[in-house]
């Protein structure tokens, strides 16, 4: 099945937006998890904001150089359910894990 641009975008900060609030929060472990590149994962967390989900760097306590993770902080109009009970769908439509 052949999604359009837009709704992968979609698809795509629901998909990574639900890694960061499961736990798999870091730019790392979502290209580990998820195969992405590097640069999608990153513009992708920036992006959230367009769909108003709230998502904060966390620093570490006591590192440096940006070491920690992201936490979703507000879902915004996303219904954070939905995404759950859709998250099959989501991954098969973007071919992710």
């Amino acid at each position: 099945m052949s999604i359009s641009k837009t709704k992968s975008s979609f698809y795509r900060r629901l998909y990574v937006a639900y890694l960061i609030d499961s736990g798999i929060a870091t730019v790392p472990a979502i290209i580990e998890f998820s195969g992405m590149p590097r640069r999608t994962a990153q513009d992708t967390i920036k992006n959230l904001a367009e769909l108003e989900i709230e998502c904060e760097f966390q620093q570490a306590p006591g590192e440096r150089n940006r070491s920690g993770h992201y936490v979703i902080k507000d879902w915004g109009a996303v219904n954070k359910q939905w995404v759950k009970q859709h998250i099959t769908d989501i991954r098969g439509a973007l071919n992710y894990p």
